[in-house]
């Protein structure tokens, strides 16, 4: 097995089990991604939101009614501007059902010396970058191909 069947392999896994996520919390993937947005930067607005994660206002409303629908985040006024509302996680709620995935995560990582966890560190990180440029010049090569119907 060479990187890239590894590479494949990891990328199946993690779909299949953010497949098992969203089944469990009824929410999709792009629900998932917002909520984790949402999380890591702290309140966002629709708006914010829509930028982020590259959708229109409108389908950003759908994933905000899921996620709400789900307990997973509240609509909560801004601090700032009383006319805007922000989306805001409910904290604790998305991590119950990671809670499995962390603790065996750790034991994994556990098995490894400090200097083994850096590489493996410096790898994910890497990945993560390769992903999301790659990410960014399939949106742009969408972007710009022509109209098939």
């Amino acid at each position: 097995m060479d990187g890239r069947d590894f590479g494949r392999e990891l990328s199946t896994a993690v779909v299949a089990f953010h497949e098992a996520v969203g089944a469990r919390l009824g929410v999709t993937a792009v629900d998932q991604r917002a909520l984790a947005l949402i999380a890591g930067k702290g309140p966002l607005s629709a708006g914010e939101l829509a930028k982020e994660i590259n959708l229109t206002p409108g389908a950003v409303t759908g994933v905000a009614d899921r996620l709400e629908r789900a307990g997973l985040v509240r609509r909560e006024p801004d601090p700032g501007d009383r006319r805007r509302v922000v989306l805001s996680a409910v904290p604790g709620a998305f991590g119950q059902v990671f809670a499995g995935l962390g603790a065996a995560m750790g034991e994994l990582t556990a098995r490894y010396s400090p200097q083994e966890q850096q590489v493996i560190a410096d790898w994910v990180v890497r990945t993560v970058d390769v992903l999301k440029e790659q990410t960014r010049l399939l949106s742009e090569i969408g972007k710009n191909a022509p109209d098939r119907t």
